[in-house]
């Protein structure tokens, strides 16, 4: 469970306000999905079921039917707008079924998805283990989750330039690599495999980055934030202390890229719970069918 905690209802708002001029900002969110995407051929997949989760404009979920033209593709994500933008797309309306709904709780049958692919989505998710335990629901047996996340290591350098203001939360909470993978294994999930990389971005002025982050519909959104306004001196002092960061006159940004695949387990394997072990089967797994 998230220590700082996202505030939904904001998280749902600020992406449905930034929806309309999302792409114009979303560089690095481009980057980390075709690094994803160069994945899924290692994984030699043939899935007949494709879930987009957090799908945003519909980018990723229209690659995906390109990388799989006989599946059927579903973009899932919780803002409207987003998916409104996604619906615009008039080469992708008709090949995507797209869904609004929240990734833990999914209007989806049991053991109906073959691959979960989901881009940097998790980071606004509070309790990974709810929703580990949604993905574990809806995929089939031996079903792939595919994902990137942001790690603890991101916006560092805000962090440490608002810390010199006041102890207040500015910058939204990440979940450590090892902590993502417990996770995974504590919802049942097999052979996870974890990395991740360190990406930095730079910006001509502080003031950029925190537009871009507005942009993007992901700035500070903790229950712990300020609900106040930003005053004009504060802000000021926040810039000053991120001049030691500063080079050739380009503010950088760093971003700690985390991602995970891992395979849904096979029909009866147990999970642990606070209750103990506990197994689970499809009606047609026990009357001898394949699923």
């Amino acid at each position: 469970m998230n220590t700082n905690p996202v505030d939904r209802w904001l998280v749902r708002k600020a992406f449905d306000q930034a929806a309309p001029g999302y792409e114009q900002h979303a560089a690095l969110q481009r980057e980390v999905e075709s690094r994803l995407l160069e994945r899924l051929p290692l994984l030699k997949l043939d899935p007949d079921q494709v879930l987009d989760l957090g799908c945003g404009t519909g980018r990723g979920s229209a690659a995906l039917k390109l990388q799989y033209p006989g599946a059927r593709v579903i973009g899932l994500d919780f803002a409207p707008a987003m998916l409104h933008e996604a619906r615009q797309q008039s080469r992708w309306r008709r090949r995507l079924l797209l869904l609004c709904a929240d990734l833990t709780r999914m209007p989806l049958a049991a053991r109906s998805i073959d691959l979960i692919f989901t881009n940097l989505s998790l980071q606004w998710c509070n309790d990974l283990g709810q929703a580990f335990n949604e993905f574990r629901r809806v995929l089939r047996p031996g079903g792939t989750l595919l994902f990137s996340t942001f790690g603890p290591d991101t916006l560092t350098e805000l962090r440490q330039a608002w810390s010199v203001v006041d102890g207040r939360s500015h910058v939204n909470d990440f979940t450590d690599l090892h902590l993502v993978g417990d996770a995974l294994v504590t919802a049942g999930f097999q052979q996870p495999v974890m990395d991740s990389e360190q990406l930095t971005v730079t910006y001509s002025s502080v003031r950029q980055l925190l537009n871009e982050l507005k942009g993007l519909g992901a700035h500070n959104l903790t229950r712990q934030r300020n609900h106040a306004l930003t005053g004009k001196q504060r802000l000021k002092a926040m810039i000053d202390a991120y001049q030691p960061f500063r080079s050739d006159d380009r503010y950088p940004a760093s971003w700690e890229v985390v991602y995970g695949v891992a395979r849904a387990p096979a029909e009866g394997q147990p999970i642990r719970t606070g209750e103990g072990e506990t197994a689970s089967f499809s009606v047609d797994h026990l009357r001898g069918g394949k699923r």
